[in-house]
């Protein structure tokens, strides 16, 4: 059986390229997965998948980090595959697990994959600073804005039912309950 695995971090990543590689690689069954790389653990489809897989299957993915991205953990998931019988192909960097290399390649290929997310997170960490210094809000906009707040704490002083209040500005309970002076 040939499986796929194709997998983005988050939920707003579309999959669409992996899969065409995959289904065009003649995959018969292909394993979907939205969760972050960074280890095996946090990935309960690509768990089930290594469980399944039995002697002269293969796992394709397009390529290394989205199987593993950090050196020990794909080295340590091509011993899974490889103790069952499988084999692991990377279809975008022509990798196969077959080959005597296979290992060393492999590690390189993870520890890559970990340098990019650590370059990706320092990124982040760096755009978040400056995005901050410009006066750039993170986290949810508010329900209400500033004139609404004062009109929630004008009707909360004259106690009236904040079951009513929440009605009137469409927001829960909860939300007048927050609203303080």
């Amino acid at each position: 059986m040939i499986y796929g695995y194709a997998r983005v971090s988050t939920k707003k990543q579309d999959l669409a390229y992996q899969l065409d590689r995959l289904q065009k690689a003649g995959c018969d069954r292909i394993i979907e997965e939205k969760q972050s790389g960074k280890d095996t653990q946090g990935r309960p489809e690509f768990l089930r998948l290594l469980a399944c897989l039995e002697p002269g299957d293969t796992l394709l993915a397009t390529v290394s980090d989205r199987v593993a991205r950090d050196p020990l953990d794909m080295l340590l998931i091509l011993r899974e595959i490889q103790c069952v019988g499988a084999r692991l192909r990377l279809l975008d960097q022509a990798l196969d697990s077959t080959s005597s290399e296979a290992d060393v390649t492999l590690f390189l290929h993870g520890w890559a994959g970990k340098q990019y997310r650590l370059r990706l997170l320092e990124n982040t960490k760096h755009g978040r600073v400056i995005a901050k210094a410009k006066g750039v809000k993170f986290g949810r906009k508010p329900k209400l804005n500033p004139l609404q707040r004062a009109q929630v704490l004008e009707r909360k002083a004259r106690g009236e039912p904040y079951a009513r209040i929440a009605k009137a500005f469409g927001v829960s309970e909860s939300t007048i309950l927050r609203v303080r002076p």
